[in-house]
């Protein structure tokens, strides 16, 4: 089922996306479906230019992100060694998160931004202490991640927050799918158009369940929480007046301008 927060100029709302590709509709939800149980209304609207599609999730506690979770990526970016069996672990801020055709702004203090396509785990339930064999029970959903990093500030730094944390350095959606075989979707990254970044998520070092398991014995995960699980080799430089877009199998296309503002 994929799960959309969308406006039609009024308060965010909730709905279940149904419809095939470039026909689907928006059956409107009561409340918040991650936090109460959403009643299903009679109201179906047309997902046309007259909906945005905002974030699925503005977390409210935090994002914690895998760094170096495919080995191939830890090659090509030669920031603070190889890969290893333990990722790097690090936050980004909830002020971070934008959604679908919302701008990416390019921060001012660095020249080498670069797309990050990664697959994004959505907490559903208050989790701590889980195990593997447990962590399923605990997710909500799935999106599309584009961890926007300032590459050049990361390779100078070593703390991350600079190069990670900038507003508009996480944009999500374009909904929640709430049935994925995470195990083995393609990811796949495009500028313009162009493939830039092609992975799957077999390639992981630590898979969605070890992630989780392993990020709930350092903090308590709250429902809305993301994790963000790695990105595969490919990553690339971005341009003002660039279009990025992110697909995961199964969940669909997130879409983003890219902007430097004087």
């Amino acid at each position: 089922m994929r799960i959309a927060r969308f406006t039609t100029g009024d308060e965010p709302r909730y709905a279940i996306v149904d419809g095939d590709e470039g026909k689907e509709e928006l059956v409107v939800l009561t409340g918040d479906p991650m936090y109460t149980p959403g009643t299903i209304t009679d109201e179906r609207i047309p997902l046309t230019d007259a909906v945005r599609l905002l974030a699925p999730v503005i977390p409210r506690s935090k994002v914690v992100c895998l760094g170096k979770n495919y080995a191939e990526h830890a090659k090509e970016i030669k920031a603070r060694g190889p890969a290893s069996e333990v990722p790097i672990l690090f936050l980004k801020p909830n002020t971070a998160v934008i959604g679908p055709d919302d701008p990416i702004v390019m921060p001012p203090y660095s020249d080498d931004v670069q797309v990050e396509a990664e697959l994004a785990i959505i907490i559903g339930r208050v989790c701590r202490n889980v195990s593997p064999e447990n962590a399923e029970d605990y997710i909500y959903g799935f999106t599309c991640a584009n961890d926007v990093t300032a590459r050049d500030l990361q390779r100078m730094e070593d703390q991350w927050f600079r190069a990670k944390a900038f507003d508009t350095s996480l944009p999500l959606g374009p909904w929640i799918e709430t049935e994925l075989a995470h195990d083995d979707v393609v990811i796949t990254g495009r500028i313009n158009g162009d493939v830039k970044q092609s992975g799957n998520s077999q390639d992981m070092i630590l898979d969605v369940p070890h992630a989780i398991a392993m990020i709930s014995e350092i903090t308590t995960l709250l429902p809305g929480d993301v994790i963000l699980t790695g990105t595969p080799a490919g990553v690339t430089r971005m341009e003002h007046g660039d279009v990025v877009e992110v697909e995961i199998e199964d969940i669909g296309v997130l879409r983003n301008p890219v902007i430097r503002r004087d």
